[in-house]
């Protein structure tokens, strides 16, 4: 019986042997020349390739039957062709040059290709559509691996922030088109400012870790990089409207003129976003405008991209207290006793609803700042080997908040006491404005060489920001002598920054690959004036960092790729961390050292990763409660601290219209001695509390995304999207009861698209956010102090929309 089952055992799996089938083949151009690292993948599959140095490339084990090759590769047309497999068997593909050249290679120097040994995903342009409802680029981003979204407004309109493996937004470099995007000054990137860009951006990039050398702000955790270069060839006129829940609505007007005598191209967007948002009163105003014209030649690319955005937002930037979320009154009534809230705030927040609180109530308590971009893109193929590109660009930017403060000092101010009568007024109700007036210029270039078995791209950038920081009274209840508009301080901040990079990727066999990427930047920032505290500024600091990176690719079947890689960062403080610090006690500059090493497999249903990272800090710049001389909170540099852990990404085609996509993270985030300073109201100062090795704050130790999807005809699909974020610490103590709890949060997208005789393409599409209708906080701050022997704490939590939804309707020309 064993015999004949061993023998049962040994036919099938010959048949099964027999059943597999190899597609060998070679792209090549018209001359018979290979191609080296084109891209040939199988439609509808995780599985796909690069030609090796000779053009060639292999799929193994396939079955038979028909498969369709996208092959493609830069400065040549895409082709698809159909291949009906029933043997193994061999082909050739010859790529036709592109009858213009699109500029794509312009941003390709600072990014990560099919060889770069980093950690990083590109989200492509139909995926940016597929989510694309109105909310800002971060929750468009949700299930990208290590990624948390959050809103102050609580549905994703308005101000958003995001983190990465734990690490913040100011800390992440972004770039649009190879351009900086971050502010030069705070290090931070707000979308908000620029509403709806995603709906010009065909391609988004974000590596984590310290990635590859970039332009701008220091990559301290992750890069992002947005691209919006694109040629459309076609004309084409595109309407795209969606409607739903705390009456957002979102409009956009697009049309491009496709390709004109073969040379020139011109597209546009306008975009309209207005929603009430979740949390009282914090309504979201935005508008946003794009324009690209581009002139093409078979070597030559010059494109300008002008695009901006107007923003008006009422704040939501206070959080709502957990006492109020917890329906504890007598912690609600503590706010008034210890002076954190007047008896009026403290009524209204007893009488609001617990989740949807605002502390603010003033009508015009509003964030308003108005962005403008302009790029000028030059690139020019000087032979098939060698590339030259070269960007121009300038940001002005001009805002301000306003808000009510009551019962405000006039020495606080530097404004006159008003006598009335025998009397000196030394306090009144007023209403203030905090104005940011900004200029951002500079220029990036790369020369690119490919060729053979090297890939070598030298780089840089030299950028100049100056911002004005100025405050006006625009109204007190008590004005006295002092001007209208009196203005109370005013200061400037300039910074320069140069950057210089080298990057070589040196194929030294077929299955290995060598890195090397060494940047130089050198960043001198001063700030002169008067800040909003009446403290006289007059600051200047010189940079100079040299961060090398290093790794090895090597894929050792066609299905198999694995790499290990060595990256240094360094970071400047940001502007806070330098005005906050006390006199004598400034901040020192950060380095990470970040290792991480990888694996991933595909195969034509199944693709799978794993990637193993660890981030060693020096100096990182953490709150630890210390406060400065005027008891203002300050960032303080910590020894060590570290942040490990391991990546999961998979992909299974379940059936042929079922896919399954997802990620996990498995991480460890911690400093290793770490102390915390809580304010003694009851002496004066500060008390120190040694804590020892504690976990960094917001790093949560697990989070996983899923999407799956059902497409039943190419005409429409299904989506249930879900993300799982584990318990966070809201400061560095470790305390549970200064956390966020794990929250679970699933969504729904669908949609369907038909031809009509007379609109062209109609879509509709449907977001079902939430599902479930959970109920959590997904940000909060926390403040800690002494009193009566006791400690307490005020803090604010940022809660969540429950289950919401948008349609939408576009229509296509």
């Amino acid at each position: 019986m064993k015999k004949w089952s061993l023998l049962l055992v040994m036919q099938l799996l010959f048949v099964v042997a027999w059943s597999q089938v190899s597609l060998r083949g070679i792209v090549q151009d018209r001359e018979e020349e290979p191609l080296p690292g084109a891209s040939v993948v199988i439609r509808d599959t995780y599985s796909g390739v690069s030609a090796g140095r000779d053009g060639r490339f292999e799929f193994k084990n396939l079955k038979p039957g028909k498969y369709m090759l996208a092959v493609s590769f830069i400065g040549f047309e895409p082709t698809e062709l159909e291949v009906d497999l029933t043997q193994s068997r061999d082909i050739e593909v010859v790529l036709t040059p592109t009858v213009v050249y699109t500029g794509e290679i312009v941003v390709s120097a600072t990014l990560a290709g099919d060889k770069t040994p980093v950690a990083y995903v590109n989200i492509t342009g139909e995926e940016i559509r597929e989510r694309n409802f109105g909310q800002d680029i971060p929750y468009l981003l949700a299930l990208s691996p290590s990624f948390v979204a959050t809103s102050d407004a609580g549905a994703g309109i308005g101000y958003t922030n995001f983190r990465i493996r734990g690490t913040d937004l100011n800390r992440i470099n972004v770039t649009v088109n190879g351009i900086p995007l971050n502010d030069s000054e705070s290090h931070g990137t707000w979308f908000v400012d620029q509403p709806d860009l995603a709906g010009s951006t065909n391609n988004i990039q974000i590596q984590r870790g310290v990635g590859t050398s970039t332009n701008g702000a220091a990559s301290f955790g992750a890069t992002i990089n947005l691209q919006t270069l694109s040629l459309n060839p076609e004309p084409y006129a595109e309407i795209r409207t969606a409607g739903g829940t705390f009456n957002t609505l979102k409009n956009s007007i697009s049309a491009g003129t496709g390709l004109i005598n073969g040379k020139f191209a011109l597209d546009a967007r306008l975009s309209k976003i207005s929603s009430d948002g979740f949390i009282d009163r914090a309504f979201s105003d935005l508008k946003s405008f794009f324009v690209s014209g581009g002139y093409y030649t078979p070597t030559t690319v010059i494109k300008a991209v002008v695009f901006g955005g107007t923003q008006t937002t009422y704040q939501a930037w206070n959080g709502v207290p957990s006492v109020r979320l917890d329906n504890d009154l007598e912690g609600m009534k503590r706010y008034e006793e210890h002076w954190l809230y007047t008896p009026q705030e403290t009524a209204e927040m007893i009488a609001s609803n617990p989740r949807t609180y605002n502390l603010y109530t003033y009508e015009n308590q509003v964030d308003q700042y108005q962005q403008d971009h302009f790029q000028l893109h030059f690139s020019h193929m000087v032979n098939s080997h060698l590339n030259l590109n070269a960007s121009l660009h300038y940001t002005i930017g001009l805002g301000y908040y306003e808000q009510f403060k009551g019962n405000a000092k006039f020495a606080d101010y530097g404004m006159e006491k008003p006598v009335i009568g025998d009397t000196e007024v030394s306090r009144t109700d007023l209403v203030r404005r905090k104005w940011l007036d900004n200029d951002f210029y500079g220029g990036v270039f790369s020369l690119n060489y490919r060729k053979g078995k090297t890939d070598l791209s030298w780089g840089g950038g030299l950028h100049q920001y100056d911002g004005s920081h100025y405050g006006t009274i625009l109204w007190a209840g008590i004005m006295g002598d002092n001007p209208k508009d009196f203005e109370w301080y005013r200061n400037l901040g300039v910074k320069t920054d140069i950057n210089n990079y080298i990057k070589l990727n040196q194929a030294i066999s077929d299955r290995i690959n060598l890195f090397a990427d060494l940047q130089y930047r050198q960043i001198s920032y001063g700030i002169d004036g008067i800040d909003d505290d009446l403290a006289t500024l007059d600051q200047d600091h010189d940079y100079h960092f040299f961060n090398p990176k290093a790794g090895i690719f090597y894929q050792p079947t066609d299905r198999q790729q694995a790499y290990l890689s060595f990256a240094r960062a360094s970071r400047e403080p940001n502007r806070d961390n330098f005005t906050d610090a006390s006199p004598g006690q400034l901040p020192s500059h950060e380095t990470l050292n970040d290792l991480e090493a990888g694996y991933h497999y595909s195969s034509i249903n199944f693709t799978g990763g794993v990637n193993l990272f660890y981030m060693l800090y020096d100096r990182q710049l953490v709150l630890t409660g210390k406060i400065n001389d005027v008891g203002a909170p300050v960032m303080v540099n910590v020894d060590d601290s570290y942040r490990a852990g391991v990546e999961l990404m998979w992909g299974l085609k379940i059936a042929s219209t079922l896919r399954w996509d997802a990620t996990a993270t498995f991480s460890r985030s911690r400093i290793m001695d770490f102390t915390e300073y809580v304010d003694d109201w009851d002496n004066g100062g500060q008390q120190a509390f040694g804590l020892g090795s504690t976990d960094l704050s917001f790093s949560p130790g697990f989070l996983a995304n899923s999407q799956l999807k059902w497409t039943p005809s190419d005409k429409g699909s299904i989506s249930l999207i879900s993300n799982y974020t584990g318990k966070q610490y809201i400061d560095n103590t470790a305390s549970d009861d200064r956390s966020l709890d794990p929250w679970f949060v699933s969504n729904l997208l669908a949609d369907y698209t038909f031809r009509t005789r007379f609109a062209g393409d109609v879509t509709l599409r449907l977001m079902v956010n939430n599902l479930s209708d959970a109920t959590y906080e997904s940000n909060a701050w926390v403040y800690s102090y002494i009193l009566g022997g006791e400690r307490y704490k005020m803090d604010g939590y940022f809660p969540q929309a429950g289950r919401h939804f948008m349609v939408g309707l576009d229509l296509r020309f």
